[in-house]
């Protein structure tokens, strides 16, 4: 029984050794495994700088486009106010002579002028209907084109780059519906 068990210990020794070599292989020379895992916090610290990077530019334009559009809700809530100024002027425009004629002009030359400086311009109602400009209200028998603005109910403005309000427009119809 002795001997069986030599043949044991020379077994197990002779499966062990192809796995030291097959470890030894793996193992990597200690300068490839550091200049690895240098390459390898390199590539991170490069991946790190760009995130870095284009956050700090998205939070410069958001910031930007924050402070570019800061008035829009108060514009927005301005118009109206604008709108039943401009039907008190109409009504005092049959006497262009008298004081509240006059003092309501200077008003609405102010007004103007507030909203030219905040960005804010009037959209063109001329021409033919732009449905990303102008809200049709009605169509009405014409000999203007089909799509032509005939005549504008309500104003309509944007902000810079950004509608506002559309224009409220009647727009021409060619021919009467069957």
């Amino acid at each position: 029984m002795q001997q069986d068990e030599p043949q044991m210990n020379e077994e197990t020794e002779a499966t062990e050794a192809p796995q030291t070599t097959a470890e030894s292989a793996v193992e990597l020379d200690p300068w490839e495994q550091l200049e690895a895992e240098a390459s390898k916090w390199k590539e991170l610290s490069l991946r790190t700088a760009a995130e870095m990077d284009n956050l700090r530019k998205r939070t410069a334009r958001e910031r930007e486009e924050a402070i570019r559009y800061a008035n829009q809700r108060l514009l927005e809530d301005l118009l109206p106010v604008i709108d039943n100024f401009e039907m008190g002027m109409q009504a005092a425009a049959q006497d262009t002579s008298s004081m509240i004629y006059i003092g309501m002009d200077m008003v609405r030359k102010q007004l103007a002028e507030f909203l030219f400086n905040q960005g804010v311009e009037e959209i063109p109602v001329t021409g033919q209907f732009n449905p990303n400009l102008h809200d049709a209200v009605s169509q009405e028998l014409s000999d203007q084109a089909e799509g032509e603005i005939l005549r504008v109910t309500r104003r309509g403005y944007k902000l810079r780059d950004r509608l506002l309000r559309p224009a409220s427009v009647v727009v021409a119809s060619a021919s009467s519906l069957p």
